[in-house]
């Protein structure tokens, strides 16, 4: 969705060149959300704030529809246009920036952000989430003599904010500060969001906050770099003259580059960014005004954290695009997620599976009446192929509930019940909707992401990190591959150590270690699926066919086909073919079959040859050695993968599907990393 991007140096100088240049690297780092336009604002001159009683010059803001490249052509013609000095050295200066996704109103540069209180851009928003009671809102600052040049939701927020301001005021209270400002204007809101403020009346000062949608503090200490500080520098308590530099980001990637020294922003609170420091407020919603005088609460301590992600994680590297770097790093990646947490000794015995944030509460689990499995898009796609493996191996009833429809019907969730949140990025809203609404009812809460220090990671009770790495295509591949395993492991897990399936376990857990071995070897089938997807680029559909554990797998590789390669396709439990899908078969429909070996492999040998009859054109995907009894007489075009434990299966055979899509996007002309009106973290419901 709508990606944020702030930057402040403090007693460096920086000319205004280079903070143009960070800004729009910063929005080029979240170009990968998904947007449809962008915008900036920096500062027109230089000012103290403090050596003159006279307000600060109007702040530039600049906006322009489509892709950040465009808004940079803007902006470098508007500054050679104005003759404004790019050489210009700021020893403060804050700027902002931002990606828009369109929610409300058109993508056009009157709808980007930031959006500003006024011609006079007294306060500017930069926003990622939506504003639900904005309408309400917007009537109300109309009837004070406010207009509205936007369609937005946004909007209201900056002309909120000079609403207070301007009313503070006029009640005397001529020193209000930015941050009880910003106060007064979240216990207005309804939503989600994550905003940035700069504001001309606090000149080289910036405020976050948020409430539902992911934001990050990234914090560079130039002295600290130079040898001339401390290791651990506190923030919160001291400030010093240090030359420093401040970023905000909707996502740690953006902030990589420049700092590892990070501080996850949590939901209700206030970030104030002042004299090279900042200062953290916890929003109350119940505290409004004091005697007439805008609150002021007192501000909360936290520590930073150190962020483990190179800059080379967010590289394309040797590769032409993200979504191909990713399908190509999943050996790697699932090394990762299972190193130090697989146990495999000797003999037998010592096989296990260690998952430390779960082992508290293993025994809560198995109590539990059933297992809830949570999640949108490939997330709940991933679950669907671990359910099997977790049933069979717990004897627990587990359900499937899309995040969004659960919350819908408001479907009954107990005491008893484990319920496990699925999210790649731990921030997805309808996802978060639904933790909030299991928490709410007494289940235990398992999260399962890719993001440290995500909404879902820190509220539920506990979890599995999945440990993928950086993902950046909006298509998801590796993240898919991990979250599979992930739930492998938890299965194996909760199912202990009872001797009744010892010999399931241990085979399990040896065809885990054999897993990335598999991937490299499916891997190698890139150039076949290119070759095939050159056969199916005028193609307008596609079936995919699949049952027991490879039913996910046709889903997700039927909507890989569809995010990328924008053709019509639709993953399809066998078992139903001849419950309506059969109807579409004749001899110009490409189907795919699924018919790996498994427990299934007899039933979708039946299933092939009915489509056969009914002159289907097919493509087998089938372990090898199984191309003659899939397809006899070479009659349909066979994908033949590795064979491994039918519970793993899935990781394997998602990998050729996902090189189909890359292939046939790439063929069809199409945006493989950010696809049409997709969005990486959907983080608006």
């Amino acid at each position: 969705m709508c990606g944020i991007f702030a930057y402040l140096n403090y007693n460096v100088c920086r000319e205004r060149r280079y903070i143009l240049e960070v800004l729009f690297n910063g929005l080029r780092r979240l170009e990968y959300r998904g947007y449809d336009s962008s915008g900036i604002s920096i500062d027109y001159s230089s000012v103290s704030g403090e050596s003159s009683a006279a307000p600060a010059p109007p702040p530039l803001v600049f906006r322009q529809e489509g892709k950040i490249e465009s808004l940079v052509r803007s902006v470098y013609e508007d500054v050679a246009a104005t003759e404004l000095n790019l050489e210009e050295s700021f020893s403060v200066h804050a700027g902002i920036a931002h990606t828009r996704w369109a929610t409300h109103g058109e993508p056009a540069p009157r709808n980007s952000h930031p959006q500003t209180s006024d011609p006079g851009n007294e306060f500017l928003v930069v926003h990622n989430g939506v504003v639900t009671n904005y309408e309400v809102l917007k009537e109300t600052l109309v009837r004070h003599g406010f207009t509205f040049e936007s369609e937005t939701d946004t909007e209201v927020i900056p002309k909120l904010a000079k609403f207070v301001f301007d009313k503070a005021n006029e009640e005397g209270d001529h020193n209000v500060t930015f941050s009880q400002v910003v106060l007064e204007v979240m216990r207005h809101l309804d939503g989600a969001y994550a905003l940035i403020f700069k504001s001309r009346h606090y000149p080289n000062e910036l405020i976050a906050c948020k409430r539902g949608s992911p934001l990050v503090l990234g914090v560079k200490d130039l002295a600290e770099a130079n040898g001339a500080a401390p290791s651990f520098y506190d923030f919160n308590t001291s400030k010093n003259n240090h030359p420093k530099e401040l970023f905000l980001s909707s996502d740690a990637n953006a902030l990589v580059e420049h700092t590892k020294k990070v501080l996850v922003i949590e939901d209700g609170e206030v970030v104030h960014l002042k004299d090279g420091g900042f200062s953290i407020l916890k929003f109350d919603d119940d505290k409004g005004k004091n005697r007439g005088v805008l609150s002021r609460p007192a501000s909360v301590q936290r520590a930073l954290s150190i962020l483990e992600m190179e800059v080379e994680q967010i590289n394309k590297g040797k590769y032409d695009h993200y979504m191909q770097k990713e399908i190509h790093e999943q050996a790697e990646s699932l090394t990762t997620t299972m190193r130090g947490r697989l146990i495999r000794g000797g003999s037998s015995k010592a096989r296990s599976v260690l998952l430390g944030g779960l082992k508290d509460h293993l025994k809560t689990i198995r109590r539990s009446r059933r297992i809830v499995f949570i999640g949108c898009g490939t997330s709940y796609n991933a679950a669907l192929a671990a359910r099997p493996l977790l049933e069979e191996l717990s004897g627990i009833p587990v359900s499937m509930e899309i995040a969004s429809d659960l919350v819908d019907r408001q479907g009954p969730i107990y005491r008893e019940d484990t319920a496990v949140f699925v999210s790649q990025s731990g921030e997805t809203a309808d996802t978060l909707q639904a933790l909030q609404y299991a928490l709410e009812n007494g289940a235990l809460c398992v999260g399962i992401t890719n993001t440290v220090g995500s909404a879902i990671a820190r509220n539920t009770h506990c979890g599995v990190h999945i440990n993928a790495g950086a993902e950046i295509g909006v298509a998801s591949t590796k993240a898919y591959t991990s979250q599979i395993v992930v739930m492998a492991m938890v299965a194996l897990a909760i199912a202990g150590d009872t001797i009744s399936n010892q010999e399931r376990r241990d085979a399990i857990i040896d065809g885990l270690y054999d897993l990335p071995n598999k991937v490299r070897e499916v891997l190698k089938l890139d150039e076949e699926m290119k070759e095939l997807a050159k056969l199916l680029i005028a193609e307008q559909s596609l079936l995919v066919f699949g049952r027991g554990y490879n039913y996910a797998t046709a889903l997700e590789g039927a909507l890989k086909v569809k995010e990328v390669a924008l053709m019509h396709s639709e993953g399809i439990l066998a078992g139903e073919m001849k419950h309506g899908p059969l109807a579409l078969v004749d001899e110009t429909l490409p189907i795919v079959v699924i018919a790996t070996h498994d427990s299934c492999f007899i039933k979708q040998q039946s299933v092939i040859q009915q489509l056969h009859a009914r002159k289907g054109r097919l493509i087998v995907m089938c372990s090898k050695g199984d191309a003659a009894s899939v397809c006899a007489g070479g009659s349909c075009r066979v994908i033949e993968v590795p064979q491994v434990e039918d519970c793993l299966q899935p990781v394997v055979n998602v990998v050729p599907m996902q090189l189909l899509a890359y292939h046939l996007t790439v063929q069809r002309g199409y945006n493989v990393d950010q696809p049409r009106n997709l969005a990486k973290s959907v983080t608006t419901q």
